[in-house]
């Protein structure tokens, strides 16, 4: 409960940030940037597919081994991924409320639940960890830029203090039998009542999946660079942007403003859609390489624009199979 308030507050204080600073920058200009790209903007949509796509891989390889039959396809995965990433981009939940639906949709087909979690859980640990490499590809590249400055300085400090953060997620993960502690504290805190204890029955076998992934460092290795392709190829979506606003840059500098601003919102995480977030970021960022703030501002609004075209009709599919879902369940029981 605390945490759904603390994301309903921090969406509140980002949209009032994002409020403030096109009236700050003027409405118009932005529009009218905007208008110049025009229906062009529409192309966001398809091409958004390529580098879910390349994710989406990333997340096949880790369910391999405990999907003999392929019943997991890539069309399949690619479908819950967009679902996925429309939860947490477009619901006011935070950044796992996405993951836990994942793991929900996989389940329609008949693999080990356990699993099925497991590679979401190394997934999103991968996904930390490539977020880490492509941020300290882009401080590389503002420094290279800028030669260096107090700002790219500062980033650079920051990143050395978040690596233990992947690294103690590892070690834990690989040696610790988290989900079977996590089990244990919450039965000694709530009592070992049967219905609690099916509830959280899967726990050990949750860290046994982990620790057989673990075991494949060939495979998280394949998971890692179809991810940070996926990472690299999306950031051609800030370089098509602003070429489409009348202000084209280079391929590095677009790649640099992507890995920064993602960096920002994966830090932000409870902030709904990175709302506010992305905006002050990209304004940030974008004046360190001589963007205009206003066209910062209209280059963050164009990918919001993509966020709804692409994330609406995947929530409305979602709700389409959850409504299928109960509709069959209901009249099993009658």
């Amino acid at each position: 409960m605390k945490m759904k308030l603390l994301s309903i507050v921090a969406g509140l204080i980002g949209l009032a940030v994002v409020i403030a600073l096109v009236v700050h920058e003027g409405y118009q200009p932005i529009l009218q940037l905007l208008g110049l790209a025009g229906w062009g903007l529409l192309w966001l949509i398809p091409f958004h597919v390529l580098p879910l796509l390349l994710d989406v891989e990333g997340w096949r390889v880790l369910l391999k081994p405990s999907d003999p039959q392929h019943r997991a396809s890539l069309p399949f995965l690619w479908w819950i991924a967009t679902v996925r990433e429309a939860v947490g981009r477009l619901l006011p939940v935070a950044s796992v409320g996405g993951e836990i639906v994942g793991i929900r949709l996989v389940l329609l087909r008949p693999l080990s639940g356990p699993a099925v979690t497991a590679s979401v859980v190394i997934e999103v640990l991968l996904t930390l960890v490539n977020q880490f490499l492509f941020t300290a590809l882009g401080l590389v590249l503002l420094v290279t830029l800028l030669h260096s400055t107090d700002t790219s300085d500062a980033l650079i400090i920051g990143l050395a203090v978040s690596l233990p953060v992947p690294i103690g997620l590892y070690l834990l993960l690989r040696h610790g039998s988290l989900f079977t502690r996590m089990q244990r504290v919450v039965l000694s805190m709530l009592g070992n009542t049967s219905r609690l204890a099916g509830l959280l029955g899967n726990s050990a076998a949750l860290d046994q999946e982990l620790r057989k992934l673990f075991a494949q460092p060939g495979r998280l290795a394949q998971s890692l660079c179809w991810q940070q392709a996926g990472m690299v190829l999306g950031s051609f979506e800030v370089w098509l942007i602003l070429w489409l606003l009348g202000h084209p840059v280079s391929a590095w500098e677009a790649l640099t403003l992507e890995s920064l601003t993602l960096a920002v919102r994966h830090f932000a995480f409870f902030v709904p859609g990175g709302i506010g977030v992305q905006e002050a970021g990209l304004v940030l960022f974008g004046n360190l390489i001589g963007l205009p703030a206003d066209l910062a501002v209209a280059l963050s609004l164009a990918k919001r624009v993509r966020e709804i075209g692409f994330g609406v009709p995947a929530l409305l599919s979602w709700q389409w199979v959850e409504g299928r879902r109960l509709q069959q369940a209901l009249s099993r029981r009658a």
